[in-house]
């Protein structure tokens, strides 16, 4: 299989805006973390299709540790981007932030290291194209998402080869 060429980040990046419904919240009118977890696990997976041009299975996502909550009627704003690629998975990390539309104020809520594996139509893991990294926040993302690898891979056991 011939190797894909390098993809830059800023090809894959994907932002996402959702306005928070009582639906979305509990008694308290907080937003559930469930429903923040759909929506990072969602804008990263199409940040992670956009730079493999494959579909791509959620294979893991780190520790969530929600700094600051969000309520019925504020905003939720999404950003994520490709941190690192290994042979058949990436990871993309996602930002979530919170808005108050009405005066402007923005905090952040919880940032997430969604880790995929790319599949072919058989749904085989296919390769995965290499991420350009042409800044030093590139290269730092990449260098801290090996690390984060390596710990996965060895609280699994050794891992299947992505």
């Amino acid at each position: 299989m011939k190797a894909p060429h390098e993809k830059r980040v800023s090809e894959s990046v994907t932002t996402m805006t959702e306005y928070v419904l009582p639906t979305h919240t509990n008694a308290l009118g907080s937003i559930f973390g469930g429903q923040v977890l759909a929506w990072i696990d969602l804008c990263a997976a199409i940040c992670a299709q956009r730079h493999t041009g494959s579909a791509v299975v959620t294979a893991g996502i780190d520790d969530l540790s929600f700094d600051h909550g969000i309520k019925v009627g504020q905003v939720v704003r999404l950003a994520a981007r490709v941190t690192a690629t290994f042979r058949t998975s990436l990871e993309i990390l996602v930002s979530v932030e919170g808005e108050d539309a009405m005066t402007g104020a923005i905090w952040p809520m919880v940032t997430a290291f969604v880790t995929f594996v790319a599949v072919d139509a058989s749904l085989r893991p296919t390769s995965v194209p290499p991420i350009l990294l042409e800044t030093d926040d590139d290269r730092r993302l990449a260098e801290a998402a090996a690390e984060r690898r390596a710990r996965r891979l060895s609280r699994r056991g050794g891992g299947r080869g992505a």
